[in-house]
């Protein structure tokens, strides 16, 4: 190898290093130390709300189905063969008090009330016969004892017979009006409004006396069982013996796709009995005319049908002088977490008269004004340093 290849393969990379440190060492000393600053706390940022006075209407809410306020089963209390139907005897049938819904064939009964009417003709004759009888025997018996104080036979004065006269008469009578009534229990009209739930008839069936043929279902009113919490039971008025009559109203409201549908109902009684399971109350809430009969002004609403399944919101008493706050802003041992005017926490008790989905109510342990916080902190303490996220508020 020659002295001049050696140089550059050996020195002149010796070389470069040397500059290269050189220039990195003169870099290095003349960069300026970075200005020292001093960290100051400015607290953790909290987001708070106000605490004013105000009132609430409590709303209580739950769910429930609904089913009918009178629900019968039609039995017939006469046999024989169906002659004629209602055009709107079949199930989804409305019907108004007193529409005929079928009638049962009337020749048996029409004769049996003949029969009845002759029998009483002759139970009148027979009566008719024994008082004359009677008069007789008392003339001969008053004329024949000549003042004598003797009784006479009372078999010989016809009372005995004049009794079972009687008795026959009003044995025929009960038996003609019988006749009548059975006669007119051919013919079976709706108890009262309703709609037909299910049937089992047909023109010339034969049907017996006590065998159930149709059930049917009040349309005037509906109700709804719905679960309530015992203690929502204090914000609730709910007629019953030893009560006020007063009842709280009801917002009943059915979802149907995208769209949903309102009622308005009354708590109408409570089942006096607390589930076994869920540990609640049981209310009964009444709405009238489920199903818009009488409501023509319900546009495009359907009808609250049986079975359909239902929110309840009911609309309670009123709350005065109470602060509503947002549900998060209540701490453990029933305490909120408080900002002063000097932006440090401080850990307040206070009192909860009703805890909601998202709001609580406090009674005592606050005043008016006083920054409440809502942001959970880890590790917070008594005067624990602060600043409010708040817009508008100074941080």
């Amino acid at each position: 190898m020659s002295a001049k290849s050696k140089l550059l393969k050996i020195w002149l990379p010796i070389l470069i290093l040397i500059l290269a440190g050189f220039v990195a060492k003169t870099m290095i000393d003349s960069r300026k130390a970075p200005a020292k600053k001093v960290h100051v706390d400015r607290g953790a940022l909290v987001e708070t709300v106000l605490a004013a006075k105000t009132e609430r209407v409590i709303k209580i809410k739950s769910t429930g189905t609904v089913q009918p306020h009178q629900e019968i089963t039609v039995i017939p209390q006469v046999s024989g063969r169906v002659t004629s139907l209602s055009a709107k005897l079949t199930a989804g049938g409305f019907f108004k008090k007193g529409e005929i819904l079928f009638s049962i064939e009337t020749v048996d009964y029409e004769l049996a009330l003949e029969r009845a009417l002759a029998s009483l003709a002759k139970r009148e004759f027979e009566l008719s016969s024994v008082e004359s009888k009677a008069r007789i025997a008392r003339l001969e018996w008053d004329r024949l004892k000549n003042g004598q104080t003797a009784s006479a036979n009372s078999l010989a004065l016809y009372e005995p017979q004049l009794k079972d006269a009687k008795a026959n008469l009003a044995s025929a009578e009960a038996s003609r009006r019988q006749a009548e009534i059975n006669l007119e229990r051919t013919t079976i009209k709706a108890p009262f409004n309703c709609v037909i739930r299910s049937e089992s008839l047909d023109k010339g069936q034969y049907v017996k006396s006590g065998s159930a043929v149709m059930l049917l279902a009040g349309t005037d009113e509906a109700e709804v069982v719905v679960p309530v919490n015992l203690d929502d039971l204090y914000w609730l008025e709910i007629p019953g013996p030893g009560r006020s009559s007063a009842a709280s109203p009801a917002n009943i409201i059915m979802q149907t796709g995208n769209s949903s549908f309102s009622w308005q109902g009354n708590i109408a009684r409570s089942l006096a009995e607390v589930d076994p399971q869920g540990r609640m109350a049981r209310l009964v809430v009444s709405i009238k005319d489920p199903y818009l009969l009488k409501n023509t002004g319900s546009q495009g609403q359907p009808a609250l049908a049986i079975g359909s399944f239902v929110d309840i919101s009911f609309k309670g008493r009123v709350m005065t002088d109470i602060f509503a706050l947002p549900r998060q802003a209540l701490r453990d041992n029933n305490t909120v977490w408080i900002m002063d005017d000097d932006k440090l926490l401080r850990i307040r008790p206070v009192t909860a008269v009703r805890l909601e989905r998202d709001e609580v109510f406090l009674s005592e342990g606050l005043e008016t004004g006083e920054r409440i916080i809502l942001t959970n902190l880890t590790g917070a303490a008594d005067g624990m340093k602060l600043r409010s996220a708040n817009r508008g508020d100074a941080s």
